[in-house]
């Protein structure tokens, strides 16, 4: 039998344990079957991406996008008073 010692967060280790527990896993059974299902599927086994935008942010970043594409289709301002004037007439 092997050792591995390993840094957590205490917070994140109490929280995982007490879902340990309910599901009547001591830690290192539930990093044994972590193992177990890292050399069956030969991966990590739980989707690892980067957050998504949401729909709201994608249409902002396609906004910005058109118009630095065509800026001569967009008023500019050179401060945030300006653009705040025009805002509130």
């Amino acid at each position: 039998m092997a050792n591995i010692n390993i840094r957590i967060d205490n917070d994140i280790k109490a929280k995982a344990e007490e879902v340990f527990s309910k599901l009547g896993l001591t830690p290192t059974t539930a990093i044994n079957l972590f193992y177990h299902q890292v050399i069956r599927t030969r991966s990590i086994p739980f989707e690892l991406k980067l957050d998504i935008p949401n729909d709201k942010t994608l249409m902002a970043i396609k906004e910005v996008e058109e118009m630095e594409s065509n800026p001569h289709e967009y008023k500019g301002y050179s401060n945030v008073d300006d653009l705040m004037d025009d805002c509130n007439p």
